[in-house]
């Protein structure tokens, strides 16, 4: 499994799942899936993903001018408690002229399509503010969030494969930014069908902010470390990644090709390989 997207002004972007989705319904994530093949490289993965969710192109050459992409890094892989390995790519999307103040918007000139039946909606995070308490705002934004800056993180620790593990809330504001919608872009009567649905069971277009939590959230937390080259305000695991204990699994056969909802992680397992 491969996520992820970066926007030039250091602004990440982030969907809420579908509620027609089978991972992680209603829940922020950044674009990604499953690989389709063993042969389909991480980064290859993330790109079709993106494409398919959120409508980002996969072939550089059908990027429209002044676009283009750069990939920049993968940080190290990631566990799930589905027995996922997840490779967070990291990419650079130049939206004009580096030397020149031409930039276009992303958001409204190149992401114009969203499957409703995966993702509900688009929006963005300043970048930076993944490794801050508080909301970082500017003078024009500064009458739409200031009331609710100390909502931006909230934190706990909690035993995840037999060590201590961070679990990071943040909650975005999203007052006076664009948000995309499945609804208002749907394409087909399926997708259509799907953008009712999403609105009828999760009001995620009526909401003032979206929680990001979890794996994404250590992911982005995590590539906001290597970006800035900069700690965290808040308590964070110091190690990126999980590969230690991926490494532990394989040894015990774990991570076949084929598997089922019975081989999710169990304590036992995790147990059992912390011991190798």
């Amino acid at each position: 499994m491969s996520r992820g997207c970066a926007r030039r002004e250091g602004v990440t972007i982030s969907g809420v799942r579908g509620f027609d989705e089978v991972s992680d319904p209603g829940q922020a994530a950044l674009p990604g899936g499953k690989a389709d093949s063993p042969l389909e490289t991480p980064l290859e993965t993330a790109r079709r993903e993106a494409q398919e969710e959120i409508g980002l192109p996969s072939n550089d050459a059908k990027l429209p001018p002044p676009f283009r992409l750069e990939h920049l890094c993968q940080l190290p892989t990631n566990l799930a408690k589905t027995e996922l390995a997840v490779c967070p790519c990291v990419a650079f999307i130049h939206s004009g002229d580096d030397n020149a103040w031409n930039d276009a918007d992303v958001e409204t000139n190149l992401i114009p399509t969203l499957d409703a039946r995966e993702v509900a909606v688009v929006f963005t995070a300043p970048f930076h503010n993944f490794l801050m308490v508080e909301d970082e705002v500017n003078t024009e934004e500064a009458h739409t969030t200031n009331s609710n800056k100390s909502r931006w993180y909230t934190g706990s620790w909690t035993d995840w494969h037999e060590s201590p593990w961070r679990m990071h809330n943040f909650h975005v504001p999203v007052v006076g930014q664009s948000v995309r919608r499945a609804k208002e872009i749907s394409a087909d009567e399926s997708q259509e069908t799907a953008a009712e649905q999403l609105e009828k069971s999760g009001e995620v277009g009526a909401l003032r902010r979206y929680r990001v939590f979890g794996m994404t959230a250590r992911i982005l937390v995590d590539a906001a470390r290597v970006a800035y080259g900069q700690e965290p305000e808040f308590e964070h695991n110091s190690h990126f990644g999980d590969e230690d204990m991926i490494r532990r699994l394989q040894k015990m056969g774990r991570f076949t090709e084929k598997r089922t909802i019975e081989d999710d992680l169990r304590k036992e397992d995790l147990v059992k390989a912390a011991k190798i």
